[in-house]
């Protein structure tokens, strides 16, 4: 396995590297200290092309000029917690608020704006990216002191494993994700209305106007949000449903169901013959297809359209703490916080 490190650019005085995982098979991942974001993951098509299949920039300051997520670390807690409020240990707490009213994604300045650092490790078989930060008592209006670890590893099965690890000193939140866009097609011009999707899911979560759960979980039978048989992504961008016409297609938590040897969620690119396929310990995993591109965010010079990428992001169900029945999202003293999501790329016979 070969790592080699670039200078990305400088942000407040700091130099912010570019570490790229290579394994025997020619894929790649990279990612860099800001944000622990990753920015490209190369894979071969089925005539063996090379190309990057998440969406990323360039440039620094790109990344910090736009926040659409790209490939980041986000948290402390992922999604929307509604208007930010939320009771812990029998106090309550506001957090910033900045998506209408609601907290987002940990907040205005969270995991995916700060400055990570990174140890690297590797064996004949994977290489590691150990990424560290301590975010400090009431960043963002959380309580406790979190020093969290994420790990990026890639193995010569071209596996992409993330592992995360938390511990506080005061009762908080916690519940991470990583925010990559998938375009397997490897063209961020090309929009993955034609990808087909699989989901080990039979229950989806139903959204408010703003985005939040109403806390009713919903059936997929006989709708645009059944994937239990692999389906085109562009089923949900034309429907009539309400719930896809409130967020122009798919911006929706899905309840898994964790079948021993079989993946939670399969994404494929029939024209280029990739595929992924995404293994987690996490209770749900949000699709987003990015529907609020502007127009104006490019990548390698190009701009991006509508539905350019698609996220499979793991995570516990959004806004958990104010709804008894989605699982659990506090850390306490004393407890490690320990996930694990997989992403498998190989190419459809």
């Amino acid at each position: 396995m070969e790592i080699s490190t670039n200078v990305f650019g400088e942000f407040s005085g700091n130099i912010i590297q570019e570490f790229t995982l290579t394994n025997h098979q020619r894929v790649s991942l990279s990612a860099i200290t800001y944000g622990a974001a990753v920015t490209a993951i190369q894979v071969p098509d089925k005539e063996g092309l090379l190309q990057n299949i998440v969406l990323g920039y360039d440039s620094l300051d790109e990344y910090l000029s736009y926040r659409p997520f790209y490939g980041a670390t986000v948290g402390r807690v992922a999604g929307r917690i509604d208007k930010g409020r939320f009771t812990l240990v029998g106090k309550s707490y506001q957090l910033e608020t900045n998506q209408k009213g609601n907290h987002l994604h940990g907040g205005k300045n969270s995991l995916d704006t700060k400055i990570w650092t990174a140890e690297t490790n590797s064996s004949e078989d994977e290489a590691q990216l150990i990424f560290t930060y301590t975010s400090p008592r009431n960043e963002n209006g959380y309580p406790g002191t979190l020093v969290v670890q994420v790990t990026y590893t890639l193995t010569e099965s071209n596996e992409w494993r993330i592992n995360y690890k938390a511990t506080t000193d005061e009762s908080t939140l916690f519940n991470p994700t990583n925010h990559v866009y998938f375009n397997l097609s490897g063209n961020p011009t090309k929009p993955i209305n034609q990808h087909t999707l699989a989901l080990t899911s039979n229950y989806f979560g139903e959204l408010r106007e703003d985005s939040i759960p109403t806390g009713n979980l919903l059936p997929v039978n006989g709708t645009p949000f059944d994937f239990l048989t692999a389906d085109t992504i562009n089923k949900g961008f034309e429907s009539a449903h309400p719930q896809n016409k409130l967020v122009s297609g798919y911006d929706h938590p899905f309840v898994l169901e964790h079948i021993s040897g079989k993946p939670e969620a399969t994404l494929s690119d029939i024209a280029s013959g990739r595929r992924v396929q995404m293994f987690t310990d996490r209770d749900s995993v949000v699709i987003y297809a990015t529907n609020t591109l502007d127009g104006k965010h490019s990548e390698e010079g190009k701009v991006m359209e509508h539905f350019a990428g698609i996220t499979l992001e793991t995570q516990q169900l959004p806004d958990a703490i104010n709804q008894e029945a989605f699982g659990n999202i506090i850390l306490h003293p004393n407890e490690v916080f320990r996930s694990e999501t997989t992403y498998r790329f190989d190419t459809m016979l």
